[in-house]
């Protein structure tokens, strides 16, 4: 029987609850599907700064890389607002992706059938079927590149400095081609190339990667035709590969044409198994507490976690199932249309239990 050791980062606001249902979900998943969870807990974010006075203590860097995989809630909250940049909830987010070499974030933007109606885009544009794979590359690029401030003919001036190597760029984009070949085998490489260096060597690179993907088609999009063709034709894409800061702005675009921000997971990746699975909303400290958060993505990231960092996809194709049956009816509060059943945070998480 396998066992699977996983570090839970619940995090701020209504971290701890999805977290906790997510937990719940990946029990009764290892108990259908004949394998065993243990769990061990560890502080990022805002949680930790109260505790320890940073974001990132060393001792969840450890037990991050003793575990299979990581489960992460969401970090931040106003609480933290006045903290230095370099000491606030998100450093810590941005530390522990370098701490675990995570260069890939893969971000699935898949409509439920039950959920069409939430997506703000007409249904003859989305079509049956949209499932969207964005590959961001996720520890270079402009959020970890060099950056200060200065004074320019008199004036306070602040500067960062967007940098890639070739080294970076070829992973990502390995990453990008070796998923398109497990699905429509179409990449979509986004840069802004007319105007930047970085991206034209990007450009080069990923034209490189492609030759030995020769069954996978190729295009590239700037990256300001990307965001138009995302909500005027979104089922052109299979997968699309950028920069981090591309990747960031894309990536909430097309979660929003899924219909709901609160639906959709995502994974952080390294070159081998390890991986950081997470919801891509915040943590939503207005709600935290009142039982009303939506799970599902979190329970989506789990599903995730089971498909790239321990091969069990019979288990995670159990879960996507077991949440579009349960969405057919049962509606937390910010996806909530007239006709279902509103429930709570955690009688979703028993809904999605009894479904499996």
């Amino acid at each position: 029987m396998n066992h699977y050791k996983i570090t839970l980062l619940k995090g701020d606001g209504i971290g701890p609850e999805i977290v906790n249902q997510a937990v719940k979900v990946l029990d009764k998943t290892a108990e259908k599907f004949d394998f065993t969870v243990s769990y061990d807990e560890a502080l990022l974010g805002g949680c930790a700064i109260d505790a320890t006075g940073v974001p990132l203590p060393e001792e969840t860097v450890a037990k991050c890389k003793a575990s299979d995989s990581v489960l992460l809630g969401a970090v931040g909250g106003p609480k933290w607002d006045n903290q230095p940049g370099n000491n606030r909830p998100e450093a810590g987010l941005l530390g522990i992706r370098g701490a675990l070499g995570l260069f890939a974030n893969l971000r699935p933007s898949v409509i439920f059938g039950p959920l069409k109606s939430a997506s703000p885009i007409k249904d003859d544009i989305i079509g049956d079927n949209m499932d969207i794979m964005i590959v961001r590359e996720l520890t270079g690029g402009i959020y970890f590149g060099e950056r200060g401030r200065r004074e320019v003919d008199g004036q306070p001036a602040a500067w960062d400095t967007e940098q890639y190597t070739v080294a970076e760029v070829e992973r990502i984009a390995r990453v990008a081609f070796d998923l398109a070949m497990k699905r429509g085998k179409r990449v979509t490489s986004v840069d802004k190339a007319n105007v930047l260096e970085s991206s034209r060597l990007w450009r080069e690179t990923v034209i490189r990667v492609a030759q030995d993907y020769p069954e996978v088609t190729l295009n590239h999009m700037y990256v300001d035709n990307c965001a138009m063709q995302l909500v005027r034709n979104p089922k052109q894409f299979d997968v699309i590969v950028t920069s981090n800061i591309f990747g960031d702005i894309l990536s909430d675009e097309a979660s929003m044409i899924a219909g709901s921000i609160g639906m959709l997971a995502s994974a952080s990746l390294s070159g081998g198994k390890l991986g950081l699975y997470e919801p891509i909303h915040g943590s939503a400290p207005d709600i935290a507490g009142q039982n009303i958060a939506n799970p599902l993505a979190t329970i989506l990231s789990v599903a995730m976690m089971l498909r790239y960092s321990l091969d069990q996809q019979e288990a995670a194709e159990a879960i996507e199932a077991a949440v579009a049956k349960v969405l057919e009816t049962y509606r937390t509060p910010d996806i909530y249309e007239e006709g279902m059943k509103k429930v709570g945070c955690d009688e979703m998480g028993d809904l999605v239990c009894a479904q499996l």
